[in-house]
Order: C-alpha cells, then structure tokens, then sequence
C-alpha cells in the first residue's frame, strides 16, 4: 500500500526536475514544459494530502482540476507567444527576447 511519503517523494522529485528544467534550461519550449512539471508535483501534493486527510472530502481533487484547466491555459498562452517569438526572431532561444527590447 502506497504511503503519504511516497506520493511526497514523487513530487519532490518532479518539483526538482521542473526546478532544474527552469535553471538550466535556455530554450523557451523547454522552460515551458518545466513549469507544466512544476504543476503537476502541485497537483500530486494537492490530491494526496486530500486523500490522506479525509478520504471522503474531494476538496483536494477539485483543487487540482481547476489547476490542470489554468495549467492547460497558460501553455496555451506560452506556446502562442513562443510561436510569435520564433517568427520574428527565427529561434526560440530567451536571448532572443533580449534582442526585441531595443
């Protein structure tokens, strides 16, 4: 049986790679699908601690839909603006967005 402690650990672990995804990354499609990363460890942290807290309360598993649809929104948004990025300067490097302030 699966434990508060691992579902814990699995989050800890995608917050990290989507932490690691953020800092290292220089490409505008790869810090995207980082921060997508990052909401799922929160949807995983939302879901079992409404689990584990009181197994009859949905409070947990509403909360994490209502992020999923704002998460779906907002890579809805960033791909716009990466797609819009990628056609004015032809790469979708964030130095590149440096270059569009002068």
């Amino acid at each position: 049986m699966t434990t508060l402690a691992d579902f814990l650990t699995v989050s800890m672990v995608l917050l990290a790679i989507g932490v690691y995804g953020l800092v290292r990354s220089r490409n505008a499609i790869r810090m995207l699908f980082a921060v997508e990363i990052i909401i799922s460890a929160a949807n995983i942290n939302l879901v079992a601690f409404s689990r584990f807290s009181n197994p009859m309360d949905l409070t947990g598993q509403v909360f994490a839909l209502f992020s999923i649809a704002i998460g779906a929104a907002e890579a809805a948004v960033g791909l716009a603006i990466i797609i819009l990025v990628f056609r004015l300067t032809g790469d979708v490097d964030i130095a590149a967005l440096r270059r569009l302030r002068k």
